[in-house]
């Protein structure tokens, strides 16, 4: 907390401003000839601010179509997003080389878990959604933020108007989706109350490819083509926010609740020859929070934005079958359960969480001003067991306490920013498990422990010409493992409750500039190099013969890069998009815990992608068959570069698995009429069928096709 006296400190030694009548000029009729104005969208401020990040305007045109968060944002430069299946899979978000855990969500600056552990990428409802930021490596302490590799801010619609946003879509694999987004505004007392539902289910029926089964005539296991046949997922996420905005005592003030609910069947483990036929996992989540925001609080140029949320969450897995599947659908008696080759087991773990965040900005004058941002989030881990009886049940407790404080500027006429920031993190454990302690570690962990941590950090932005910038950003980052990685999931992940955090030297440095070269013509090019020197490093082990998997500490990971992206847009009618990203992630670790010279010292991080490239096109007819209508057709093209599944040294590298290279083609069709009050989108995803891998050669959906109608009154 020694930040928040700091800041109260240089606040209280501040004037509070003196404001004068500005002279008001005579009055003159001017003749003006014809001019074309441009402005930077609140997008691309964010882009060219001094960060390294990049920010995605969530428009009409791509909510009229079935992408959801992980579609958009997985092909952005330098991110990629690697699904273990099809709807409501598990999924790994990598930016820069770190990835997973490494990475933080936030929805309008207020950590994403708030809403429930099943709230995610992949199922919060798009249409509320405005835009998202894309911190890589150096995140700002207004976030609050524990994150090695970056972080994932979205921020949600404010629009002061009454609106309805209704949309339903269905597709290949039985898959469905409905969302309802609303705002009403009551004309007399501006009570303002906004309604969410979003709604998803899929079979995901979809046929695996080259798959083994056993041959009995044969005698031998063959590879062949089978359809999945337990892997329902249903999705359910509301929310009712009410409140004020633009009131003399609040610029806004809301209270909302939610509720989320998770239906999902398990059709494999950590890798696909690990068959599952009955186990399931169910979750669901309720939560209240309250938020505030105002500027001029208590002194003029101090804005206050607040909130306080409690979730309770709650999650169910269910491995009570004896049995051995395999990809035809058959089973065998067994005296082990599906997961995790044990007792029969229905694992609960519930885990309310309570996050307060308060954030102080003080602007000094049009050029200088100071923030302090606090974090509280506190979670607990209560879990108990139904039917195994040898399970023994605790509560366990996990806090920590986030205080960040920068000082921004802005000199040379605005033409230079920089940022200047520090963070305390302060971790708080009370471990009580002490199952399995030989696998979790729990026996040398068990009990309460106190750990303070010091991250620092800065940013800066040179404008060299009208369309020549530079960046540079530095953060000493420190990253608090989560809950998932500490006390697993109960299903494929084991706990590990004696992993350490991890810390990391970040670097990045870029240019970038946008060209107005024509009239309607506009270029944005942007390159970024990068350094990653991360410690105690946290990565996912699968377990092969159990299909499991758990978290450990790697002692040193070095990951260099570099990224581009060029973007290039006509009218508002043509809109193209490149980027490619390459990415070394090396093992720095040159001994084993014997001392024995490690095998895997200076090889690349295996089971990760290290260089990948995105490609978009879409063009817009106006007035197409109707008056006030738009015909919109586009594609994507992904493109990912073999990679190694396990570590080069280890086994015959002629014969070692690996990650095939993949070449996925996307297309859409939109069409709006009566001022897009009316839309229709017609897709296909992998158009050419294409076997697409993912997180330990997992097998994603094939071809499919989606449509879907959307209705939009404003």
């Amino acid at each position: 907390m020694r930040f928040l006296f700091i800041f109260i400190t240089l606040a209280s030694l501040l004037p509070t401003g003196l404001y004068g009548q500005e002279k008001v000029p005579e009055e003159k009729e001017v003749k003006l000839e014809e001019a074309t104005v441009y402005g930077k969208s609140r997008v691309q401020q964010v882009r060219e601010s001094s960060f390294a990040v990049n920010a995605l305007q969530i428009g009409g045109a791509i909510q009229n179509t079935s992408a959801n968060l992980n579609n958009i944002i997985g092909r952005s430069a330098s991110v990629r997003i690697r699904e273990e299946g099809g709807a409501g899979s598990d999924f790994d978000l990598s930016i820069n080389g770190l990835s997973g855990n490494s990475v933080r969500y936030f929805i309008d600056g207020v950590p994403l878990s708030s809403l429930g552990s099943g709230v995610s990428l992949a199922n919060i409802p798009t249409n509320i959604i405005e835009r998202v930021e894309i911190y890589k490596g150096v995140v700002p302490a207004h976030l609050g933020a524990d994150a090695l590799g970056g972080a994932i801010n979205i921020i949600t619609k404010k629009n002061q108007r009454n609106y309805l946003d209704v949309s339903y879509g269905a597709g290949s694999f039985h898959t469905h989706k409905a969302d309802f987004n609303a705002q009403f505004i009551a004309p007399k007392t501006r009570l303002i109350i906004r309604p969410v539902i979003g709604v998803n289910y899929a079979k995901n029926d979809y046929t695996m490819k080259g798959v083994e089964v056993w041959d009995e005539a044969s005698r031998k296991y063959i590879p062949v083509n089978r359809q999945r046949f337990h892997d329902d997922y249903f999705s359910l996420f509301g929310q009712i926010e009410v409140g004020f905005a633009n009131k003399s005592w609040a610029d806004a003030f809301f209270v909302s609740a939610s509720y989320a609910e998770i239906n999902k069947e398990l059709q494999t483990g950590s890798i696909q020859s690990k068959v599952y036929g009955m186990a399931e996992r169910e979750s669901d989540a309720w939560n209240i929070s309250v938020r505030y925001q105002k500027r001029d609080f208590i002194i003029k140029k101090l804005q206050l934005n607040a909130s306080l949320s409690h979730a309770w969450d709650h999650s169910l897995t269910v491995d009570t079958a004896y049995r051995k599947y395999d990809w035809n659908g058959n089973y065998i008696e067994s005296s082990r359960s599906e997961i995790t080759g044990r007792a029969r087991s229905m694992r609960h773990y519930k885990r309310p969480a309570t996050i307060v965040r308060t954030n102080f900005d003080y602007r000094l004058n049009e050029a200088h001003s100071l923030n302090v941002n606090y974090l509280l989030n506190r979670m607990s881990n209560d879990r108990y067991d139904d039917v195994d009886a040898d399970f023994e049940p605790s509560t366990d407790v996990l806090m920590k306490h986030i205080v960040g404080l920068s000082y921004n500027q802005s000199v040379l006429k605005g033409r230079m920013n920089n940022t200047f920031f520090v963070k305390e993190y302060i971790n708080y454990m009370n471990i009580r498990q002490s199952d399995l302690s030989s696998i979790t570690g729990s026996k040398n962990v068990t009990g309460s422990t106190t750990q303070d941590f010091i991250g620092y950090g800065a940013g800066s932005r040179f404008t060299i010409a009208e369309h020549l910038s530079i960046k540079a950003s530095y953060e000493h980052s420190v990253r608090l493992p989560l809950t998932r990685e500490l006390l697993g999931n109960g299903t494929t992940v084991y706990a590990n409750v004696a992993l350490k955090p991890e810390s990391s030297n970040n670097i990045n440095l870029g240019v970038f500039g946008s060209w107005d070269f024509a009239s309607g013509h506009t270029l944005y090019y942007e390159a970024n190099g990068f350094l990653r020197y991360a410690d105690n490093y946290i990565q996912a082990r699968v377990s092969e013969k159990e299909g499991t998997l758990q978290y450990e500490n790697i002692p040193g990971v070095h990951i260099k890069g570099v990224e581009g992206e060029v973007r290039y847009n006509w009218q508002n009618k043509l809109q193209l998009l490149a980027n490619i990203s390459y990415q070394d992630a090396r093992d720095q670790n040159k001994y084993k815990t014997d001392g024995k010279p490690s095998a895997t010292y200076n090889n690349r991080v295996p089971n990760q992608p290290w260089l990948f490239g995105n490609a978009e096109a879409n063009y817009t007819w106006h007035d197409v068959a109707l008056p006030e209508s738009k015909l919109r057709i586009g594609g994507t093209f992904q493109w990912v570069y073999w990679y190694f599944l396990t570590w080069e040294a280890y086994g015959a590298r002629e014969s070692k698995a690996r990650i095939p290279e993949q070449r996925i083609c996307n297309a859409d069709l939109t069409y709006s009429w009566n001022r897009e009050r009316y839309n229709i989108a017609l897709e296909c995803a992998n158009i050419f069928d294409e076997t697409a891998y993912d997180n330990y050669k997992l097998q994603k959906p094939g071809r499919s096709f989606f449509v879907k109608f959307r209705l939009f009154i404003n």
